[in-house]
């Protein structure tokens, strides 16, 4: 049986086509999940793109974890669900406190937008484990408010338990503290990750198909294939 992945759309949501697209090419069956809606149509797995929800007003992300869709996508993250936030995404997981810390301002005060190089640490999550152990891969970025900071105790819990996912490599793009670019909880079915994989997944529009790997490792995932 195919899997369901949703793709959230949020008022200001850009990226929620991209990210149905990317899910449809690993090969997934994409149903399109809307903000006021609190059912999850028996999805197997989800996805909050990027974007700016909600205007990205109060602090971005904080309007969005209130929506009715999250209350559903929260219990059912805790009861295992594999969620992935891209982006604004990730903003949205860090203030429903599905993970730690928070995305901020960038550090330099300028929005950016590049092809960037990642180093993949964490391999056994639900969204990583295609990925090799130290591969690196070119994803894009593109933000203004990407830099993740924590305090020092929640950093070094993130690197003891091997939860940081992905780490920006040739240069940081928003100062993000120990150049962190991706991290997952605990349990690791919830991973959020401020440059975009699902602009890489095509040779005709994306840098590398180095995003697709995340898609496809969810599937994998779900079929109950070991990591």
């Amino acid at each position: 049986m195919t899997a369901r992945i949703g793709v959230v759309t949020f008022p200001g949501s850009l990226d929620d086509g991209d990210a149905a697209r990317a899910a449809r090419l690993a090969g997934a069956e994409v149903v399109r999940l809307w903000h006021g809606d609190p059912d999850l149509h028996q999805v197997d797995a989800v996805v909050l793109p990027g974007g700016f929800s909600y205007g990205d007003y109060l602090r971005c992300g904080a309007i969005a974890r209130f929506a009715p869709v999250m209350e559903s996508l929260i219990a059912a993250a805790h009861e295992g669900m594999p969620v992935l936030g891209i982006c604004n995404g990730f903003q949205i997981l860090c203030e429903a406190h599905l993970l730690p810390g928070a995305l901020t301002r960038n550090e330099h005060l300028h929005f950016r937008n590049r092809d960037q190089w990642l180093r993949i640490e964490a391999v056994k999550t639900a969204w990583t484990n295609t990925f090799q152990p130290e591969q690196d891969v070119l994803i894009p970025v593109k933000n203004g408010e990407g830099r993740y900071v924590a305090d020092r105790y929640v950093l070094d819990q993130l690197e003891a338990e091997g939860r940081v996912v992905a780490r920006y490599q040739r240069g940081n793009p928003n100062g993000s503290e120990r150049d962190i670019a991706a991290i997952t909880n605990e349990a690791g079915n919830v991973v959020g990750i401020m440059p975009h994989p699902e602009h890489a997944v095509e040779a005709l529009t994306g840098p590398s198909l180095d995003g697709l790997g995340f898609f496809t490792s969810v599937l994998k995932h779900l079929a109950g294939v070991p990591a």
